[in-house]
């Protein structure tokens, strides 16, 4: 058996961002998807690093709405579009600060998911 090791690419300073927000959120835990950072709750993923951007799940009759946002495209991992994700992309990591909103619709979406009953326990600190 060949284990081949994947060549992990993501931006360590978009990292520190989200870092700085989402883990306050006492639900959100950290982790890794295929070696990428990312964020979990009730153990279902919901955001992650990838490449030059973050991947965040939302519901599927939102993401037409948010990919009129610039910035925002769909998440297509090795060409394999993804329904309920979309893809951030921003120019400077401080520029996620913005996206708080569509974080905290994704930990409640996930949350309705993983069939937890989080209420006021995933609005961030601004």
């Amino acid at each position: 058996m060949v284990i081949q090791m994947i060549n992990v690419k993501y931006n360590e300073k978009h990292k520190s961002i989200l870092d700085s927000f989402l883990l306050d959120i006492p639900v959100v835990k950290p982790g890794k998807m295929y070696g990428h950072p990312a964020y979990y709750v009730g153990g279902k993923l919901f955001a992650s690093l990838y490449m030059d951007g973050v991947c965040v799940k939302i519901p599927e009759k939102r993401v037409k709405d948010l990919l009129e946002r610039k910035g925002i495209v769909t998440f297509e991992p090795m060409g394999r579009r993804m329904k309920e994700w979309i893809l951030i992309v921003r120019d400077k990591s401080e520029e996620y600060l913005n996206d708080r909103p569509i974080f905290e619709e994704s930990i409640e979406f996930v949350s309705s998911i993983a069939g937890l009953n989080l209420k006021s326990k995933t609005k961030l600190k601004h």
